[in-house]
């Protein structure tokens, strides 16, 4: 079985299906990219695997049955999330922000802050602001770095580069690879921006409409003439 695997999820409001029969499995060590466009059911399926949502089917994390438990639960097996809308607290500084998500790793929460400001080191500088003060892509930093204040071995980053310009797109592409190759963090992530995606995964899901529509390595889908279409207007 993978590290993360995911079978035959299905996620529905009222009589609307988002996610049918979605299966996936991502292998420890690995980066792996959803990508589709808005409303295709990216956010979704990372909500379900935190356990944020009520579904069907099934979600392995190393051999542990998500679908029995609460998200307290999934975190306490070293989960984390780093959402699209990054759900920081407005009027708390930098630091209050990082910290809370220290909760589960209180004993290392120093070791952690100093592995944050290494990577981001602009929140060191920014440390006693307040979260509402900060530029979209700072933002972002304080949403991943807070995410890895809980000694995550999945990170799961939704839309990480929306919105934001092409220089920090690279910055936290920088990071994420950092973060997997010498920290041996596994991560998922849901991406729009497929270049962004091609670059930094080993292997991509497209999803749209709620299902899994293809699959393949990066030089795989580069091939594909519907991707070459849909998604680069060739």
């Amino acid at each position: 079985m993978a590290f993360l695997e995911v079978n035959e999820l299905g996620v529905s409001y009222g009589k609307a299906c988002c996610l049918h029969k979605i299966s996936l499995s991502v292998e420890k060590g690995a980066i792996i990219a959803i990508i589709g466009p808005n409303g295709a059911g990216k956010s979704t399926l990372l909500d379900s695997i935190i356990g944020l949502n009520d579904s069907s089917g099934q979600i392995f994390f190393d051999g542990n049955d998500l679908s029995q438990l609460s998200s307290t639960d999934i975190v306490r097996l070293k989960i984390a999330y780093a959402p699209e809308a990054r759900n920081l607290f407005p009027y708390m500084s930098v630091i209050d922000n990082l910290l809370i998500g220290a909760y589960r790793a209180k004993r290392d929460k120093g070791k952690n802050l100093e592995m944050v400001f290494d990577l981001f080191p602009v929140l060191k500088r920014r440390y006693n602001q307040d979260a509402r003060t900060l530029s979209g892509g700072e933002q972002q930093m304080v949403s991943l770095g807070r995410a890895l204040m809980s000694n995550p071995e999945l990170l799961l980053v939704d839309e990480p580069t929306i919105g934001l310009a092409p220089l920090i797109c690279t910055e936290i592409s920088r990071v994420l690879k950092v973060l997997n190759q010498t920290k041996g963090i596994t991560i998922l992530i849901t991406e729009q921006n497929v270049n962004f995606a091609l670059t930094i995964a080993q292997e991509i899901y497209l999803m749209e409409t709620g299902t899994i529509k293809m699959k393949g390595t990066p030089d795989e889908l580069k091939q594909k003439k519907y991707i070459q279409e849909a998604y680069f207007g060739h």
